[in-house]
């Protein structure tokens, strides 16, 4: 191992210990729009006005509502029917995740780079995780959607780290610090932004693939929809035996079965990764 990943993981460390490290916070307009959908008396009204102001997050809401997994009979042309249709705890945790977005992009170009590709795969893993929720779960999509799309948030403090620093580092040893340090340095931003507490530990629990907890959980839905989305790859991943993972028994799941190749599932993910892209 080399010195460098030495010295970066030990920084690291040190500052998540000493409380020093430097977490993100969230978008203004994820704050204010949480705090709506919180408060006991929010009316819709309230949310449309909050996202109104940002007019990218305004489309990405109606073109969603207007996507195969919420088209209704009729087509979708304003903010008020779109918040109408899917309801104040969609909206709000949808407006949450897109305004994440913002988050994962850089000036140096490697780090760039790598955000944004964490920020495809978290999009990816969510659009998967709102249809398992609604297929085989009681859990909220909603929240199954969130959950996919901060499971990587840890890794976005380790990159501004890189980048601020200016540390010049192999994509290779890159990733050995952040697959060690990010689902730790995660679960402290969502604890930080006062996420629910099962969310909160969706960071250090999806890749724990002997977990045992009595019902599946969102943490369950993040690891099922990354293992699909490498079925069929060489990621070390695939290398395991799918078969010993409880998680697919806890979603009612064949691990043997691609779901990709069911066309009617396959379309839902397709259309609920492409809501996020």
């Amino acid at each position: 191992m080399s010195n460098i990943v030495e010295t970066i993981k030990n920084d690291l460390i040190s500052a998540i210990e000493n409380d020093n490290l430097v977490l993100p916070t969230l978008p203004e307009v994820a704050l204010q729009v949480r705090e709506i959908a919180e408060s006991e008396d929010s009316a819709i009204l309230d949310l449309v006005k909050v996202i109104s102001n940002d007019t990218a997050l305004s489309a990405r809401i109606i073109r969603v509502c207007n996507s195969p997994l919420f088209r209704g009979s009729r087509a979708i042309e304003n903010l008020n029917m779109a918040v109408g249709r899917l309801g104040m705890a969609y909206t709000s945790n949808l407006a949450m995740g897109l305004a994440m977005e913002q988050m994962f992009q850089a000036t140096s170009d490697m780090i760039d780079k790598r955000l944004r590709a964490t920020w495809q795969t978290s999009t990816e893993v969510a659009g998967v995780c709102h249809v398992l929720a609604q297929h085989y779960t009681r859990l909220k999509p909603d929240q199954a959607t969130l959950a996919g799309l901060v499971h990587l948030i840890g890794v976005l403090p380790i990159l501004r780290y890189v980048e601020d620093r200016d540390i010049q580092i192999s994509s290779i040893m890159l990733d050995n610090v952040v697959d060690q340090l990010h689902p730790r340095i995660g679960n402290l931003i969502l604890k930080k932004w006062d996420f629910p507490a099962d969310l909160q530990s969706v960071p250090l629990e999806y890749a724990n693939f002997q977990r045992e907890v009595p019902a599946a959980d969102y943490a369950d839905l993040v690891m099922v929809a990354n293992l699909q989305l490498v079925a069929g790859s060489d990621h070390p991943w695939t290398e395991m035996d799918w078969k010993s993972i409880s998680a697919f028994d806890r979603l009612g799941l064949d691990p043997e079965v691609d779901m990709s190749e069911e066309e009617d599932l396959n379309a839902q993910m397709e259309a609920a990764m492409a809501l996020l892209q």
